[in-house]
């Protein structure tokens, strides 16, 4: 959103810091400013904010006036909402058929208004924000939105028949809205009606037959408080996010309606009108009771000062927190405090701040508004400081992908259902009761979503070679048992590489399955194997899951469980995805391998005599892979042989040297004693042995 360093400064007359230190300490505050923009010298700044989803009271020009006045301990100017005396009239009906969803409406009417375009102060900051004029009564509810932050609407008084109810809609009523669009509502969306239509979707948008045209001249301001649930499913199903429900789903203030409708009233009557009878103002008292009448919160200041530790300001004599500036702070932000013994308050907390339910959020407040810089770099003494236990485990295998070219990279941990229950292991998605959007609407079940989005990304934007891991918690089970833990995702696109054992079109699955043993090698297969490698417990299975191409991946099994899955992303889910080249990923039970052991290194002494190589050339047929040959060989326990390694593979599309559907290779063996020379004839019954077993597995002996 938005601000006006012009506008904000109105409510605190007092501020003498420049824009630029303004947005530099309400940033330190919690209260980001993105960017800061001249508008000229006698305009002031245009402040770029982020302002977190709870902090919905600082969503306008006031709330951060709030927050700057609490900053540098300036008064705060408090909101005009005098009016000039109404003339004589009945109050206007209002009926609420919906107590739980609608906790308070206000209705004020103005008779004898001229509709015409804005001028003067409002025009003028519309068009510094980026806004459009619509008329001085839409530009008043427009105003008073960014200026303190409560929606409000306008309605043609002389376009409702009878009064004001506020109920659900019926099934398949219809409605037009402001945009033009024609809505069909289902009975749980909340309207506000008359006696014979629906007049608006409450909270989202107002309707079309009794909308501010230049022909009225009677008007009814309404400013309410809705639920924000009803509002945020409304608002989701009908596919609109207004600046009305933005505010009201996250939180409105219930005492902030009178004041609004006040506000918007005087903005309107500067120029024309009068009023006619007094406020409606209908409030729902067990509303009021869970909003603004919240049971006070127990503040102790000794708790404060231990939580938040030393700060730059301590003196011998005590902490800089006191209980003078701890009042000071949180007063300042709406909070009423009374003492409740020598170092403990209670604390009633403000209607605009739903966001405060505990001591510790009240802490939170103090040291925000002191400032995290304000506090010495040490840690709690009363926290001893422990490793974690699997600590370690993670730094080996984050630091062998990272050796291995990967890069570390850290997705959301939400993620659409439909995307989700295509991807990954099947094992039950959890819903979110108030998602932030359809496309985060469960926690994620698998990385993959997140892997493929980010992959997705880079080539998105030309980056053709992309190499990244995830290390995070998955969530699995359902709302009502949900099971976390913890899980690896590995993806690579692009310059795939050919070797003599596979093709490039192979080259990114096989470097996945390099990956993933790199990643076995850590861990030991069992306690007693602590120095060897744990691959002698992996097999893998080509039954693989259905968002790998069929052939091109495998299942990873360690100890008899399935631990891993990676191969090539289907060509469906590809182009779904719009991908535009093959895509490689795979997916790791980290948690399985973290309830392994890590091996530990072990070293030979170097030894002093002679290494002696034999090279062996044999013809094999396809059927017979490296693992075969390696095991056969390494199955005669010549503790000499201390290298075995294929030199050269080579294959003859004429099958002229090699008959097709077979392949030669060439063979090294090195053999070495730590204690001793090797024996010509030792060498020679070692070499008859190894040849045996290689002609056993079929293989040629080649000349």
């Amino acid at each position: 959103m938005n601000i006006l360093s012009q506008w904000l400064r109105t409510y605190v007359p007092e501020l003498n810091a420049s824009d630029r230190q303004l947005a530099d300490d309400l940033t330190l505050r919690g209260i980001a400013v993105e960017g800061v923009h001249d508008l000229g010298p006698a305009n002031g700044s245009l402040f770029e904010m982020d302002i977190t989803t709870n902090r919905v009271d600082a969503m306008n020009h006031y709330g951060i006036a709030r927050e700057a006045a609490t900053i540098y301990d300036l008064p705060l100017q408090p909101l005009d909402t005098s009016l000039p005396a109404a003339q004589p009239g009945p109050a206007f009906p209002v009926e609420i058929q919906t107590p739980d969803l609608c906790g308070r409406f206000t209705a004020r009417v103005l008779r004898g208004v001229t509709i015409a375009p804005s001028t003067g102060q409002i025009a003028e900051n519309f068009s510094r924000l980026g806004l459009k004029t619509i008329s001085n009564a839409v530009d008043a509810s427009n105003c008073v939105l960014h200026g303190m932050g409560h929606p409000t609407h306008a309605f043609d008084l002389d376009k409702i028949e009878g009064g004001i109810i506020v109920r659900l809609a019926r099934k398949g009523e219809r409605l037009r809205l402001l945009d033009g669009t024609e809505r069909t509502l289902e009975p749980d969306d909340l309207v506000i009606a008359d006696h014979v239509k629906a007049l608006s979707l409450a909270g989202v948008m107002g309707g079309w037959d009794s909308m501010i045209t230049p022909e009225t001249k009677n008007i009814l301001i309404e400013a309410a408080w809705f639920d924000p649930i009803t509002i945020r499913r409304s608002s989701r199903r009908h596919l609109l996010h207004t600046d009305a429900s933005h505010r009201f789903e996250r939180g409105a203030d219930f005492n902030a309606a009178p004041v609004a409708n006040a506000l918007v009233s005087k903005l309107i009557l500067e120029s024309s009108g009068h009023i006619e009878g007094e406020l409606t103002d209908i409030v729902i008292p067990e509303q009021r009771a869970r909003t603004v009448d919240r049971a006070p919160i127990s503040l102790s200041l000794r708790e404060v000062q231990r939580h938040l530790g030393r700060t730059v300001e301590d003196t011998p004599s005590g902490s800089a927190l006191t209980a003078e500036r701890v009042q000071r702070y949180l007063t300042s932000l709406g909070c009423q405090l009374t003492p409740d013994g020598s170092d403990t308050f209670s604390v009633k907390l403000p209607s605009w701040r739903l966001d405060l339910e505990r001591e510790i959020d009240l802490i939170e407040e103090i040291a925000r508004v002191y400032g995290y810089n304000g506090f010495a770099d040490t840690l709690p003494t009363a926290l001893p400081i422990q490793a974690h236990p699997l600590a370690a485990k993670e730094a080996a295998v984050r630091s062998r992908l990272l050796a291995l070219g990967y890069s570390e990279a850290i997705s959301s941990s939400f993620a659409a259902a439909t995307e989700a229950n295509s991807l990954g292991p099947q094992r039950g998605s959890v819903a979110l009761e108030n998602p932030l959007s359809e496309e985060a609407g469960i926690l994620r079940p698998s990385l993959l979503p997140g892997m493929l989005g980010m992959i997705g990304y880079n080539l998105n934007r030309d980056v053709r070679e992309v190499r990244l891991f995830e290390k995070g918690t998955v969530f699995t089970g359902c709302t009502d048992h949900v099971k976390e833990m913890q899980s690896l995702a590995i993806g690579t696109t692009g310059a795939p590489r050919a070797t003599s054992l596979h093709s490039a079109k192979d080259g990114g699955i096989f470097e996945l399955k390099g990956a993933i043993e790199s990643l076995l090698s850590l861990f030991a297969a069992s306690p007693d194997d602590l120095a060897s490698s744990a691959a002698q417990a992996v097999t893998y299975s080509t039954t693989t899951p259905a968002w790998i191409e069929p052939g091109r991946g495998a299942v990873v099994t360690l100890n008899g469980r399935e631990i891993a899955w990676f191969g090539e992303i289907s060509i469906a889910e590809r182009e779904t995805r719009k991908l535009r080249q093959p895509v490689y990923i795979a997916e790791i039970d980290v948690q399985a391998l973290y309830a392994l052991p890590l091996r530990r290194p072990a070293a030979r002494e170097i030894s002093r005599y002679q290494a002696v190589e034999r090279d062996f050339s044999f013809t094999f047929a396809d059927s017979v892979h490296w693992d075969v040959i390696d095991r056969a060989v390494r199955s005669l326990g010549i503790p000499e042989l201390t290298r075995l390694a294929p030199v050269e593979i080579f294959r003859d599309a004429k099958a002229a040297t090699v008959p097709a559907g077979h392949y030669a290779q060439l063979l090294r063996c090195v053999f070495q004693s730590p204690d001793r020379t090797l024996r010509e004839d030792e060498l020679s019954r070692w070499s008859s042995q190894i040849i045996d077993t290689l002609k056993n597995l079929g293989g040629i002996l080649r000349a």
